[in-house]
């Protein structure tokens, strides 16, 4: 997601907050955002929480476009799995919103 879009359609507006409703994910976003990129263990460890449940967090913040990640080796030769917040930036108005809700494809009866 980059932060110059200024519109979003409803799928990806709904896939964002969605993603940022959660307590965990807010405080993931958050220690991103003061401390840069992170590796899963350490950022574990940062925020108190277990790595599988980080991982599964991290997931739906990937898939929202909210965080980046890449794998990189380390200097011992481990494989460790970097995470970032991307650049986004979210409008909420009610225009914003009935505008977004227009290209909706899911569909919330189903």
């Amino acid at each position: 997601m980059k932060a110059n879009k200024t519109s979003l359609d409803g799928d990806q507006l709904l896939a964002i907050l969605s993603a940022l409703a959660n307590p965990h994910r807010l405080r993931i976003i958050a220690a991103l955002a003061a401390g840069g990129r992170n590796y899963v263990s350490q950022l574990a460890r940062d925020i108190g929480i277990s790595r599988p449940l980080l991982h599964l967090h991290l997931q739906k913040l990937e898939q929202a476009g909210l965080v980046t990640s890449r794998l990189e080796l380390s200097h011992d030769g481990k494989a460790l799995n970097y995470f970032e917040a991307s650049g986004f930036a979210v409008a909420l108005t009610p225009e914003t919103i009935a505008e977004a809700a227009q290209s909706l494809t899911i569909n919330p009866e189903k």
